[in-house]
């Protein structure tokens, strides 16, 4: 059967599955439990944004990152390729072609595209949160953005916003996780999430969170992150509740897992940065198991507290902030040479 950019759906389909499965263990365990026609465009989304990625940070299935080439033609070249799987032009990248496939097939729009790309940008001009909502807009970006489109693939219509809101809390949950984890490793890659103003807060100098010496203010942001992921968390499992039994189940394991790094993070306190916090597969599986149980009753409680940022609130900032300011040097690049 021929499909996007003249390629045979299956053939799409298995290149997509061999992205999921080298590029997140986590996901590719969660998209198990959905239905196979929801699991294979899952994995047909999730291609796109793994390329995406990588062509943005000029690595190979989250390798490590390189410094060749301009980021900002890096990123030309991500809007072009999916301006072209849009309009079902063949587009010489399997994963561009599998986002033609599945938008197609699920009625993605080029604007949930579009926001997704934009943290791409972010990331590419260099660009560093000064305030909550900042990081609110890059937690969007990144995964809020991602989440609606999953939601999308899982059935979700594009008029049901309540249940879209839901999907983006969740990306956002999962994306704070991320950053907590991610604190040392980032860092490495002359990257920062940590709003400035939190750093302020803590006395920290720019650029000297990961000294030993402020590692119990590290810590302590890194609560700060976990707090709002769970506030997010919460609100996600409302939305899960009105999804298919096996998307819901799906939803949850993931929603688990990802709690279980940001929580982990937590408990670790100043030494959660010595070493990359994981998920081990047994606790992924006793996840999965617990999901199942939360899916079959499907009762979530409402959050005693909602989240600070709501999916309206961050998009009012982003449609009104606009295209981000082009590439500036990172910091690195500006400090005198040794």
């Amino acid at each position: 059967m021929s499909s996007s950019g003249g390629q045979d759906r299956a053939a799409l389909v298995e290149a997509a599955h061999r992205s999921i499965s080298e590029g997140s263990k986590s996901f590719s365990a969660a998209s198990r439990l959905f239905d196979r026609p929801t699991r294979e465009r899952a994995w047909l989304l999730y291609a796109w944004c793994r390329r995406c990625d990588d062509i943005a940070d000029g690595q190979v299935m989250g390798g490590a990152l390189s410094n060749d080439g301009d980021p900002v033609s890096r990123i030309a070249t991500i809007r072009q390729l999916t301006e072209r799987a849009f309009e079902g032009v063949p587009t010489g990248d399997e994963a561009f072609d599998a986002l033609g496939l599945v938008a197609r097939e699920c009625g993605l729009t080029r604007q949930m595209a579009d926001d997704v790309i934009e943290g791409f940008a972010l990331d590419a001009a260099g660009w560093r949160p000064r305030t909550g909502m900042d990081l609110a807009r890059y937690c969007y970006h990144v995964a809020g953005a991602v989440g609606v489109m999953m939601a999308v693939v899982m059935g979700v219509s594009t008029d049901d916003t309540e249940t879209l809101d839901r999907a983006c809390d969740l990306g956002i949950a999962f994306q704070l996780a991320n950053i907590a984890r991610d604190i040392a490793e980032d860092d490495r890659a002359d990257r920062c999430y940590l709003p400035v103003e939190w750093l302020v807060e803590e006395d920290i100098e720019p650029g000297q969170h990961m000294k030993p010496h402020h590692r119990e203010e590290l810590a302590a942001m890194a609560a700060r992150l976990v707090r709002r992921m769970e506030k997010h968390e919460a609100m996600a499992r409302l939305g899960a509740a009105k999804l298919p039994f096996r998307s819901r189940w799906a939803v949850l394991s993931a929603a688990r897992i990802y709690g279980a790094i940001g929580r982990k993070v937590v408990a670790l306190g100043p030494t959660a940065w010595d070493h990359r916090v994981i998920v081990s597969r047994p606790a992924k599986l006793g996840h999965a198991l617990a999901a199942l149980w939360e899916a079959l009753r499907n009762s979530p409680a409402a959050p005693a507290e909602p989240p600070e940022w709501t999916r309206g609130e961050i998009l009012a900032e982003v449609r009104e902030a606009g295209p981000i300011a082009p590439m500036r040097p990172t910091l690195a690049a500006q400090a005198p040479a040794d």
